[in-house]
């Protein structure tokens, strides 16, 4: 018993010093242990927020996603319609590009205000999914305040994205911007281009600027994002002839960065109308009520994709109507 009480002994030490000897050998290391990848950083702002929009079509992280929901809620991004298409839209081609995921990430946008949930509601009504109304369902009772407007999806006639008319509703060209800032798919632009129509528009003005910033927007973001350049050059080919000439403009302008022509038109056609109408077209007080929020928009699309520098008379991350009428003004 002596020996081997001596004998385990004895292995024992020599176990340890050839442990020893062994971490003493170069390149030798003891294994750390394995630490779990630090979370992403919250976003520090709505031009923080902008940025990361911007990048995700080419880099999606649908993961962090709903923390981008509650950015936008905390930064009061989405309490403004006139302003917030672009963030409806984006979350609506997140919904509709991860179907297999959409219920998981939509929870994970809980909680949200009241206010802020129509994001949500909009979201999941414009994301293109075939079974978007019962994904809707699945959150009714999560947004009790909001249960009027769900059920107006859910069972009345409330317009999903694709019917929506940019004609009749500005907004719909930021929210198929947000739309293909999520994706990147040729639809959402296609919709976008389908208003360039409205550029030629010789008989009322709203509509006249609808076109005018369709055109502005289009030209502004290709001429940074040549993917985007490449896609108005497909479209441009099997579009529709209403299109085909102020479509060959932007592709012009945004290959050869001569943007200021596209303000420039813009302005001529729309004095050219407000001379030839009535008195309450040329009623400049009228047309700054009437078309404030539509050269508004494409400020915050614009944005997006870094257009500040180049003047675009914008707050990041919403619209300044003040300022974009006045760049839209015509000068003296």
């Amino acid at each position: 018993r002596e020996q081997d009480f001596v004998g385990g002994t004895m292995r024992s030490v020599f176990a340890i010093l050839g442990f020893a000897l062994i971490l003493s050998l170069p390149g030798v290391l003891l294994a750390k242990p394995v630490r779990e990848k630090a979370p992403e950083a919250a976003f520090r702002g709505n031009e923080d927020l902008l940025r990361w929009i911007n990048g995700y079509r080419r880099k999606p992280e649908p993961q962090r996603v709903p923390d981008a929901v509650k950015a936008m809620s905390a930064y009061g991004l989405t309490k403004d319609s006139d302003q917030s298409g672009i963030y409806i839209g984006f979350v609506a081609g997140v919904v509709g590009s991860n179907s297999a995921s959409a219920e998981d990430l939509v929870s994970k946008m809980f909680p949200l205000p009241p206010e802020d949930q129509v994001v949500i509601i909009k979201g999941i009504a414009y994301s293109g999914l075939p079974g978007w109304r019962p994904l809707l369902r699945t959150f009714i009772e999560r947004m009790p305040a909001r249960k009027d407007l769900i059920e107006k999806f859910l069972f009345g006639d409330k317009p999903v994205l694709t019917a929506l008319s940019i004609k009749d509703d500005a907004t719909v060209i930021d929210l198929n911007w947000g739309y293909y800032f999520a994706t990147g798919w040729e639809a959402p632009i296609r919709r976008i281009a389908s208003a360039l129509a409205y550029s030629l528009e010789k008989d009322k003005v709203d509509t006249l600027t609808i076109g005018a910033m369709a055109k502005w927007t289009l030209a502004q973001n290709a001429s940074r994002d040549n993917d985007l350049l490449m896609m108005l050059k497909r479209i441009s080919s099997d579009s529709d002839p209403s299109i085909k000439k102020p479509l060959a403009e932007v592709i012009d302008a945004s290959e050869t960065l001569e943007l200021s022509k596209i303000r420039k038109d813009a302005l001529a056609s729309i004095d050219e109308l407000k001379a030839k109408g009535s008195e309450k077209l040329r009623n400049y007080n009228w047309w700054g009520q009437a078309g404030q929020t539509v050269l508004a928009l494409g400020c915050v699309a614009a944005g997006a994709m870094g257009q500040v520098q180049f003047g675009i008379p914008c707050v990041i991350g919403g619209a300044a109507s003040t300022a974009a009428l006045n760049y839209f003004k015509p000068t003296d």
